[in-house]
């Protein structure tokens, strides 16, 4: 198997068409950001849209809460279409979205797809009317839709009914389990609710988000099992740092796993002042880690160990990394190819040239008591040792020059 195949077998979907990008079917898993700016402050959220995109997110939702913000969609749209940034915008509605899609037609048709949460459509009587309404927009102006169920709002009369139902069962079954089942259940509920209005079935994708890894899993199986639709994954309310990255990755790889889902989101908190786009590197490292998409090209480096006292090649495998994802908005058009490529930087001679052998340029730094000799591989050949006070520049250096030979397009 080469470096880029994968043994993983996607579940077969409908293929939905979101503006230029497919999802679903025989498409590539798509990576999906969200923004945190006041939609409202069109400076401000056409900015974060066009970092999103940049860094690599294929679909960026905002947030469409009212009437200030659904008045500014068609300019953020107009904004980025002249900045030649052309990433799909979704529009993320809750409570009212009825009224904003009815009331700014302008910015319905700017939006490339309407994501609509069943529990917070409406209550009582009006649920109904007003998820028809939203349907009925979407269908007006050829928009797919996300039924995205959460957890956290999930359509409070459903439960209950469910829930009294499983109460009067001779074998009720735990609590948790009947809310999974309720998740599905407003899904494909929903789903089947919008075809009935109109909405073909390539219009429509579904989700359902939780925050417990394992109650994620569990849903997403049910849902595998039961709809041919395309899914969104991701764990909600992740969390900060390590905590959030940790649980997205391990709830979301098992799904990848499994050949489950469509598009991902990793939930990040972001620190004050972090910048939103840590989360797409998060969800492409977790694609290509996996072998499922390449993004940039990865670094293997050494943990370090005693035998490695020296922080040199911690550094350089930091600066390499940082140089390369930053290289990749202008590499992707130039390079084609290159975000498969392998950097190897070891910190000693037990692992180094041996990691360094399998990438595709990889250096072994001397680790302590070694000669102050620096070997370096190229596709699996010895090209030269780097001595003296820079190494790293040269090994810099020398990557520069493997891109340009090996991915130049012709």
């Amino acid at each position: 198997m080469s470096k880029t195949e994968s043994p993983i077998q996607r579940r077969r979907t409908v293929t939905v068409r979101i503006g230029d990008i497919g999802v679903g079917g025989d498409q590539p898993i798509r990576v999906q950001a969200m923004t945190n700016t006041d939609t409202a402050d069109i400076e401000s959220t056409v900015t974060q849209c066009a970092e999103l995109a940049r860094a690599g997110s294929e679909l960026v939702r905002i947030t469409v809460n009212n009437e200030s913000a659904a008045a500014a969609v068609p300019h953020i749209r107009e904004r980025l279409d002249a900045m030649a940034v052309k990433v799909p915008l979704i529009g993320d509605f809750h409570f009212n979205g009825h009224r904003l899609l009815s009331d700014y037609p302008a910015c319905a048709e700017a939006l490339a797809k309407y994501r609509i949460n069943p529990g917070n459509v409406g209550r009582g009587a009006k649920r109904d009317s007003q998820f028809a309404t939203m349907i009925e927009i979407a269908c007006r102006y050829d928009r797919p839709v996300r039924i995205g169920v959460n957890w956290g709002s999930l359509d409070p009369d459903l439960v209950v009914r469910m829930m009294d139902t499983n109460a009067r069962s001779p074998q009720p079954r735990p609590a948790e389990l009947v809310m999974r089942e309720a998740m599905v259940e407003s899904a494909i509920g929903s789903a089947l609710r919008a075809e009935e209005l109109g909405l073909p079935r390539d219009h429509i994708l579904l989700s359902c988000k939780m925050s417990g890894v394992q109650d994620l899993i569990a849903v997403y199986r049910a849902l595998a099992q039961r709809s041919d639709h395309a899914l969104h994954l991701g764990l909600t309310e992740a969390g900060m740092g390590s905590k959030g990255i940790v649980a997205s990755t391990a709830a979301v790889s098992i799904l990848l796993q499994e050949g489950i889902g469509d598009t991902i989101r990793i939930s990040l908190t972001p620190a004050p002042g972090e910048s939103r786009t840590r989360e797409i590197i998060v969800a492409q490292e977790i694609l290509q880690t996996m072998g499922l998409r390449s993004f940039a090209p990865m670094v293997a480096a050494c943990p370090g160990c005693g035998r490695t006292t020296s922080t040199v090649f911690q550094e350089l495998a930091e600066e390499i990394q940082a140089y390369l994802r930053e290289q990749m908005p202008a590499w992707r058009e130039t390079y084609p190819g290159v975000e498969t490529m392998q950097v190897a930087v070891m910190g000693c001679v037990v692992n180094g040239p041996g990691e360094s052998k399998q990438a595709n340029i990889g250096i072994s730094l001397p680790g302590t008591g070694e000669q102050p000799s620096a070997p370096v591989y190229i596709d699996g050949e010895k090209v030269t040792t780097l001595k003296g006070a820079d190494i790293a520049g040269r090994f810099k250096q020398m990557v520069d020059e493997y891109v340009v030979e090996h991915y130049a397009a012709s």
